[in-house]
Formats: C-alpha cells, structure tokens, sequence
C-alpha cells in the first residue's frame, strides 16, 4: 500500500469557507488524525481487526473513522423519529401489505420490527451546507456484532477524545451487548436460538456471524441445514438435534430467491413453531417500500413508478430504484426516459429525487463521500424503538458501498463517532 502524498496542515491546505461548510464534521478531530496518520498505524490496527476472526473479513475496512458534532447527529435522530412516527401508526400495517410479495408471507408476524436500520448519506443542500439525507431504511439486521468490537479498537486507534462515542442514547458496549441478548435470545437457553443465513460461510459480512456467537453463545446454522418435523425445527449441535425457538433471521429473501440446486430446502413460509427476531415480513415494510410514505426534509421526494401521473423532466435529478433487491443491485443513476419506458413491473420500482453527497472526508488520494447507518432496536415491550449504535461507510465511486470501491483507499467500513 503506497501513500505518496505528505500530510500537511489541515487549515493550510482548505480554505475557511470549506472548513466552515463542513464543520459539522468537526474539523479539528479530522486534522489531528490525518496528521497523526501513518501506514504502520493502519496495518497495526487493521491486524486487530482481523484478528477478531482470521480469515473471515471479507470486505475493505477504512482507514478512518467519522466525526460527527451534535448538530448533525440531532438532525438524523430528528429526522429518524418523524420516520418512527410513521412506521408506529395504526396505518402503517395495512398501508404496507402490498410490499410483502405474495409469493414468500411468512406466518407468525410479530407486532414489531425488533431492529430497523436508518441509512443517511452525508450531503450538500442548496445553501452549500451539510444535512443528512435519508438513502435507505430497513426492518433488518445489520452487523450488530462485529461493530461492538470494531468500534471499540477504531476508538483506541483513533485516539477517541472522552466527549465521543460510537453509541446513542447513553449505551456502553456492555449495555449494547446486554440489550442485543435480550432481544435475541431473550428468555431462551442460547442452544435453543440460532442465527439463520444461507450458506453462512460464503456471505461478506460473516465476521459478524462469528463476533454474534462469541457474544450471544448461539450458533449459526445454514437454512440448508435446517430439520423439519411437523410444525417444529431443530439443528446438528455437535451431534445433538436440537429444538429451535427463536431464529435471529439474516436470510434475504431476494438473495435466496438468487441462489441454484438448493435441494429440499425447509420452507420458511410454513407455519413453524418459532419466533423470528426479526420477522422476515419487516424487511419488506421497512424498506424502500416505505420512502413514498415519508415527508420530512432530510428524506428525498420519493414515488412509486406506477403511481406517477407525470414523469418528471429533470430525470437526471432522480435515480431509478427496484423495490426487491439488496446491496444496491439494479439502481439506475443516469436515467432516461428509455430506462423508465422499458420497466416492465412500475409497481416495483421507485423513482428517488437525487441527493448531492458532500466529498466530506478529508483524505491524502481525494476527499471521500460517507453514509452513516443509525442502529434501532425494538424490545417487545417499548412503544418506540430506541437509537444505539451505528456503522459508517466511505466511498470515492457514485455508488456507496464496499462492492462498489474496489483497489480504492481510505475508503469501505468504518464507524460514526458522535460528539456527547
């Protein structure tokens, strides 16, 4: 890894109308780190970060984390709690059924999403100002796991002042950690709960699979794996068929439906004798589903396709979403009126009015683009779920993401550090 620019002064090398624009990225915080920044450091702390489970990180791992003030982790809880609003809303069940597709209803839905991840991108209003802009939004896990113990070796590697932290509303990795058990597993035997994906082993974000049973003492099973008897699941532990009970789902729908010769696979959308943290159904009503229903300042115009009286003029203001896909696979960025005339199912697809990321992210090789994913969790008996923890990402590419920034630096994984 080759780093041929020299770190200078932060303040020598930006002008201050830039240092002003971006000060909700605490500038200060940016140029002590850049300048104490050194390859060593970062191969130092990179060999922590594997070492968590060799061989099992499977995606790039920035080289620095984010800095975030008070006044731009106000706007996105802000932002997060009119969302919540909507999802909490006698409404919002029925108003979202159409998002489930038929073909894969999985019985036994809950009232709740135990978790729900808010994606905001760090971007550039008209006024030249940073805001969050709401990107995407799911009722899905998210690295849970590995990010208690990837933000706690990015804050020793960052020299993380006191006044920062990577959780919210007052949580500890301790309390994090308690609480992720406590929806989990809850009032099971860990051996009674598994983490359920399919063919866990291939899957990029397995580290988190691995950093889940260090945490919770549960097992990650492949769906493949999985034994039905009647109306009841079990699994091998160690040679032992075991009872499930509660299954803390990571199967995506969409990426299983994607998979070939999977045998005679369990059919998850039978009426098993489980409960599901959380229920396969939340990722669909929680998702870009649910953007049409969202009015607020820092969520982007958003319309289902089929539901457009006009297409507007100013396409290249907007990108062309499919409704049943992950990991950003068939988003269109540069549409024209061809792309929209040949979608087949405009019932599936939203057009999302286009947010201006900021280059936000001081770094040696060109500044970097960030989003910040906001962790919710949802116990059974809160009326609201609450925010607690975060992962962040960096990117140089039009497309957020680490499958997006390969043989990239200073860009993938990271962490939000939120100024107390």
């Amino acid at each position: 890894m080759v780093y041929s620019l020299i770190f200078i002064s932060f303040f020598q090398l930006y002008p201050l109308d830039l240092i002003e624009t971006y000060s909700n990225m605490v500038p200060a915080l940016r140029s002590a780190f850049n300048d104490q920044f050194t390859p060593e450091k970062y191969k130092a702390y990179m060999d922590e970060v594997e070492g968590l489970h060799p061989g099992s990180l499977d995606f790039r791992n920035a080289e620095t984390p984010v800095f975030v003030s008070k006044k731009f982790t106000a706007q996105m809880l802000e932002a997060c709690e009119s969302i919540t609003d909507v999802i909490t809303n006698e409404k919002f069940l029925p108003l979202t059924d159409r998002g489930i597709p038929a073909n894969i209803q999985v019985p036994g839905q809950n009232k709740q999403s135990h978790f729900i991840a808010f994606d905001f991108g760090i971007c550039e209003n008209a006024a030249g100002e940073l805001e969050p802009q709401l990107i995407e939004m799911q009722g899905f896990p998210t690295l849970f796991a590995f990010q208690a113990y990837h933000s706690e070796l990015t804050a020793a590697y960052s020299n993380l002042p006191d006044n920062y932290s990577p959780y919210l509303n007052g949580y500890t990795k301790e309390s994090y950690l308690q609480l992720l058990k406590e929806i989990i597993v809850g009032e099971e035997k860990p051996e009674n709960v598994i983490l359920l994906e399919i063919y866990p082993e291939q899957q990029k974000t397995r580290i988190d699979f691995f950093c889940t049973e260090k945490a919770l003492g549960i097992k990650t099973v492949c769906l493949t794996k999985l034994i039905a008897e009647g109306n009841q699941l079990f699994y091998d532990n160690n040679g032992s068929k075991t009872k499930i009970n509660r299954i803390y789902n990571r199967v995506i729908f969409d990426d299983l439906q994607q998979q070939k010769d999977l045998g005679n696979m369990v059919d998850l959308t039978a009426p098993y004798e489980v409960q599901w943290v959380p229920h396969p159904n939340w990722f669909y009503r929680i998702s870009k589903f649910t953007l049409p229903f969202i009015k607020h300042p820092f969520v982007p115009t958003t319309y289902f396709l089929n539901e457009l009286k006009q297409i507007p003029t100013d396409l290249e203001n907007y990108v062309l979403k499919p409704l049943f896909s992950f990991a950003g696979q068939g988003v269109v960025i540069d549409i024209s009126q061809t792309d929209i005339e040949n979608v087949k199912d405009p019932e599936n697809w939203i057009l999302q009015r286009k947010v201006k990321y900021a280059d936000v992210v001081i770094t040696p090789d060109g500044n970097a683009k960030a989003e910040i994913r906001l962790f919710y969790f949802w116990k059974d008996e809160w009326a609201r779920p609450k925010a607690v923890h975060n992962l962040a990402r960096l990117s140089k590419g039009k497309m957020i993401g680490t499958r997006y920034n390969k043989d990239k630096e200073w860009v993938g994984g990271t962490v939000a550090f939120f100024e107390n």
